[in-house]
């Protein structure tokens, strides 16, 4: 699920969909508005899943999708080998898979609490709580 908001209203470290993708905005430089044409905005997102880095250049009353982000915690059932972590939601007691980046995955063993974040239908584990 995403809402439509303008390009103007992005700010750093805030979220957007970039070619589908959620991403985390890192820079933001709006220009000035010239004789004839409108004020445009550049904006600078690395990839929530990826670590991709993306840009958009668009005129700032221009209509952006943000994700509705949903933050949710876990708790580690079992690590199983590759780096894949089996994590079971403490509200809906719903299990999953999940891959941990490798900061993370050296924090982390069975029964630990997580904060995990689902963000248009796919998982990704955030930080240990």
């Amino acid at each position: 699920m995403s809402k439509p908001v303008e390009l103007g209203d992005i700010k750093e470290g805030g979220y957007l969909l970039i070619d589908g993708e959620p991403c985390r905005t890192v820079s933001v430089e709006k220009s000035k508005p010239g004789k004839h044409g409108s004020a445009k905005a550049r904006i600078v997102a690395i990839g929530v899943f990826d670590g991709t880095k993306r840009s958009i250049v668009s005129p700032v009353d221009a209509r952006v999708e943000v994700p509705m982000i949903e933050k949710r915690v876990g708790q580690v059932i079992a690590v199983l080998p590759g780096g894949t972590y089996q994590i079971m939601d403490l509200e809906t007691f719903e299990t999953f898979d999940s891959q941990v980046d490798e900061e993370l995955a050296g924090q982390l063993a069975q029964g630990q609490e997580v904060e995990y974040w689902v963000i248009m239908g796919r998982r990704k584990v955030m930080r240990k709580r």
